[in-house]
């Protein structure tokens, strides 16, 4: 599934939409040059979900927790992660747990992701604004989501 989005406000939307079919302990992978709005698809992740804490990317703390929603929403950054071998982070945790797990460069550690997830690439065009937002699902309640969402 592919989505053009013209701007940060159709970016979120998109990804409300998506988070209303959402339950617990789901997992988001996304994909994108710096800048392409990962957190900015986050963003309209914990609006949906009720969050009123300020979503800012995590890349110097790895991962944080908002938890003042319906659901919890962790989010993950492991671009620092790049290099990183044997790093035990107890991740399980997070992707079986009760919340929303969105994970920003999951590709640096794919070893340690759950078999199952919605994997979202986000890339930018000669329109600064516009924004190229591909789909896919791994596992069954995943395609389901995705299905719902067209």
């Amino acid at each position: 599934m592919k989505v053009i989005t013209h701007s940060e406000e159709e970016t979120k939307a998109l990804a409300k939409r998506l988070a209303d079919q959402l339950k617990p302990g789901m997992t988001l992978l996304l994909e994108g040059q710096l800048g392409a709005g990962k957190t900015t698809f986050t963003k309209g992740i914990a609006e949906a979900l009720g969050i009123s804490r300020a979503v800012k990317s995590p890349t110097y703390t790895l991962i944080k927790e908002y938890t003042d929603g319906k659901l919890p929403l962790y989010h993950m950054d492991l671009y620092r992660l790049e290099d990183s071998e044997d790093e035990d982070l107890g991740l399980d945790d997070y992707f079986y747990g009760e919340g929303i797990t969105v994970v920003e460069w999951g590709s640096f550690m794919k070893e340690d992701l759950p078999e199952e997830f919605i994997a979202v690439s986000i890339n930018t065009s000669d329109n600064l604004n516009d924004r190229e937002i591909k789909f896919s699902a791994q596992g069954d309640q995943y395609r389901e989501v995705l299905e719902r969402l067209e």
